[in-house]
């Protein structure tokens, strides 16, 4: 039967070598549910990552440590979750045996705790993302420990147990101040190699096409996808069709330990989770919705970001606002136990106006219509 190579990622300093920091650990066999399935794509091997001291993957923004051999990709998923397109992802992946990571954006977990369990319970790694995707290159230091901080008790608290010591910045904006933060933490940076640009399109072949197009240029590396936007959730299959055909490897990263979270954060997280939770109970449909009153249709809406994140964002400042944070809402500089972490907006507060660059001629929809219209 097909092995899985399960190996340990030591992280060291950067002048270490990444060779050195690896060491096989044992072998284990192929999940004998996937043993009937010669054409599925499956785990090449298992890397064990060890944040305690910390450590940046990625190859766009950094160079520290690089595990992947050629021809082998990691499966990364941002954004969510959102049930109509998370589900279609988890679908695909599990009908090829194979395995990713999901950067969880910590207000969408808490409005959706059983997506989120049923990710963990299919086998995949939960990392997070931030509470509400905030660019963090524009916020001080204390306003983005919180946005980071907030977002691991969150989807912890949505999951049920530690997640993993794994985070991805919003728009890859990294500032040195976020990343010793991060780095104190021991929690472990992931940038990307190959972006697959899907808020750009609603079309799933096109999705495919970008991210073949750059393998078949870098030859391996961690893929970005977001699993709120349709064209994911339609391209998906196909992709790792793709990326059997052609002799691709997936690698699956998993925590040495879970993280450890902050008993402050974790008070003001089980907060918005009890609040969802007693939301949902008087309205038994609101599991159709994502952060806003339900649609009136079964399925769950597409989301597509007001922003185009740039393949350099660090090059050039970003808006804050996303589509999948409704206008005007933040968070406070600095929540207190007794208090709501949301502002609302008021009625005079003007929505932000951005560019944007996505494969349709349609007008520009409100942010409603982009919430709960297909």
């Amino acid at each position: 039967m097909r092995s899985i190579m399960i190996a340990t990622l030591c992280l060291f300093a950067a002048a270490v070598s990444a060779p050195s920091a690896i060491a096989e650990l044992s072998k284990a066999e192929r999940a004998p549910a996937c043993a009937d399935r010669p054409h599925a794509l499956g785990v090449s091997r298992i890397v064990e990552i060890d944040t305690s001291t910390a450590g940046r993957f990625g190859n766009m923004q950094y160079k520290d440590i690089d595990f992947l051999k050629p021809g082998e990709v990691v499966l990364t998923f941002d954004d969510g979750p959102l049930r109509r397109y998370t589900l279609k992802v988890l679908n695909a992946l599990e009908a090829h045996c194979t395995k990713a990571t999901f950067f969880m954006v910590g207000r969408m977990a808490v409005h959706d705790p059983a997506m989120v369990k049923e990710i963990d319970r299919r086998g995949h790694t939960v990392g997070t993302h931030t509470w509400s995707h905030r660019n963090l290159g524009a916020l001080s230091l204390s306003s983005g420990e919180k946005e980071v901080e907030l977002g691991v008790s969150a989807v912890s608290a949505a999951l049920g147990k530690p997640v993993a010591p794994f985070f991805r910045f919003p728009y890859l904006s990294d500032p040195r101040r976020m990343i010793d933060h991060l780095q104190s933490r021991h929690q472990g940076i992931f940038s990307i190699d190959v972006d697959s640009h899907d808020y750009r399109t609603r079309s799933g072949q096109t999705v495919v096409s970008r991210i073949m197009a750059g393998l078949e240029k870098q030859g391996k590396g961690i893929l970005l996808f977001h699993d709120i936007q349709r064209s994911t959730g339609g391209g998906i299959s196909d992709l790792l069709d793709q990326l059997k055909e052609r002799g691709y490897k997936v690698v699956h990263i998993v925590p040495k330990a879970p993280i450890e979270t902050l008993p402050k954060y974790d008070e003001l997280a089980a907060k918005e989770l009890g609040k969802y939770a007693k939301s949902a109970a008087s309205r038994p449909l609101s599991q159709r919705s994502v952060v806003w009153p339900i649609s009136t249709g079964d399925d769950m809406p597409a989301v597509e970001p007001l922003v185009i994140t740039p393949r350099h964002p660090l090059n050039a400042p970003l808006p804050e606002q996303r589509g999948d944070v409704p206008p005007g809402f933040k968070i406070k500089d600095e929540p207190e136990a007794t208090q709501t972490i949301y502002e609302e907006p008021s009625s005079q507060t003007n929505e932000r106006k951005t560019s944007r660059n996505i494969d349709s001629s349609t007008p520009e929809p409100s942010w409603q219509d982009r919430v709960f219209a297909q």
